[in-house]
């Protein structure tokens, strides 16, 4: 047998991180696949280095290609100080990949004949009609004119209702903006209706359609859907969604029989190679306000049945969310000038990429990674997925990390690209 440099990297680093983590293998994978199984373990050998040097905790990767799953591995630890190791069902706070979800839920709705891309929200969102602008965003909430036009369900798809995160927005946080939205997000126990009411009393920071402005608009999606369905916003996800496609481990809390499961989320600590848990999230019981921005929690094989879905054209095994044409407005890029680019006011965020309806869309490729016209969103805790339709393959790399782990993300992407040979 032939073993070569990066056979012997990845036999190194096993044996470096064998005393400290307990890893499953990976897969084997399906040569129907196009990818070769000998490069595949360069996943693995980036996996077991990132744990080694202490970045990372634990990973669950898995790519699934021309319709089969070519590769996916366990590594380390979901919980490091109880020695609880990775495995395949580990489930993950998905922080914002709750998003797409939401995107998707939506346009069901839109598909019903429930919602209208291009109509008002005034009509289910009433909190939202009649909007004030501020003339300045860092100035008096008085300091307003009329909005030019109303908020549309477009611009919840696009993240370009006015308003948004303004800790994102280049916004100094003892602006009035800052302290008024602060006041909504962090104020006592609300439903959906309590957020809308409170949301509803601010002046918006742009106009609608002017800006790309994060994570506001994936909450007031959710409450959208609950109005426009006429159910609440998780029992449309569970019975429309989750259910029928079979994500058995996906919802906006845990339950004890799964709690084990649950991985422990981290950051970097004070001495290099050490890590920290993090505050715990409250995830014994369901939400008063389940957030269609960040709420739901979910498995590396859950998720991909949701993927597979956007990558298949709005359908996977047999159950279908929506139609091939509303895939493609989803999944194209609608931020094609360049003040819609600017992301929060004063940053360019996103490179050689756009946004269709809750996704990233590659707009151009630059290195060996994703193809143009390829799709995501990642999540705050680490949890990251794309598909790239071009390859017909889905790749899912699932960590619990809050600060990043340097260099992980590039080099686990070269590892999964480097190994298509068909």
């Amino acid at each position: 047998m032939r073993i070569t440099a990066v056979g012997i990297f990845a036999i190194g680093l096993a044996l470096a991180v064998a005393g400290s983590a307990v890893s499953q293998g990976s897969s084997t994978p399906s040569h129907s696949s196009g990818m070769s199984p000998q490069r595949l373990e360069r996943v693995t050998a980036v996996m077991d280095k990132y744990i080694a040097n202490g970045a990372l905790a634990g990973v669950v990767a898995l790519v699934y290609r021309h319709g089969t799953i070519a590769y996916v591995s366990a590594r380390g630890f979901q919980d490091k100080e109880a020695r609880t190791p990775m495995t395949r069902n580990t489930i993950f706070a998905l922080a914002s990949m709750t998003k797409p979800i939401t995107a998707v839920a939506t346009m069901m709705l839109v598909e019903e004949g429930k919602l209208r891309l291009d109509e008002p929200v005034d009509r289910l969102l009433p909190e939202l009609a009649n909007r004030k602008v501020l003339k300045d965003p860092t100035g008096p909430l008085t300091d307003v004119r009329d909005s030019p036009r109303p908020i549309t369900v477009r611009d919840l798809l696009t993240y370009r209702i006015g308003i948004g995160q303004t800790g994102y927005a280049g916004i100094p946080q003892d602006a009035p903006i800052a302290k008024a939205f602060a006041a909504v997000q962090t104020g006592p126990a609300q439903t959906g209706d309590d957020f809308m009411k409170r949301l509803g009393a601010l002046p918006l920071i742009t106009n609608p359609g002017e800006r790309f402005l994060y994570n506001t608009s994936s909450m007031v999606m959710g409450v959208l859907i609950s109005r426009a369905s006429g159910i609440p916003f998780e029992r449309f996800l569970e019975t429309r969604i989750l259910a029928p496609l079979g994500m058995v481990d996906t919802a906006f809390w845990v339950p004890a029989e799964k709690r084990a499961r649950l991985a422990t989320t981290y950051h970097t600590g004070p001495t290099p190679g050490s890590l920290v848990a993090s505050e715990a999230r409250r995830l014994s019981e369901p939400p008063v306000f389940p957030s269609g921005a960040g709420g739901l929690v979910s498995t590396v094989d859950d998720y991909l049945k949701f993927a597979r879905v956007l990558l298949h054209n709005g359908e996977a095994d047999g159950v279908r969310l929506l139609s091939r044409k509303s895939v493609e407005l989803m999944t194209q890029d609608h931020l094609t000038s360049v003040p819609f680019k600017q992301f929060f006011i004063n940053d360019t965020f996103f490179s050689n990429a756009g946004f269709g309806f809750g996704l990233e869309v590659q707009t151009k490729r630059t290195g060996l990674g994703p193809s143009v016209g390829s799709y995501w969103w990642n999540g705050a805790t680490g949890v990251s997925w794309t598909a790239d339709p071009k390859e017909d393959l889905i790749y899912l790399r699932m960590i619990q990390k809050t600060d990043g782990a340097g260099g992980f993300g590039e080099e686990s992407q070269t590892a999964i690209y480097q190994a298509i040979v068909d």
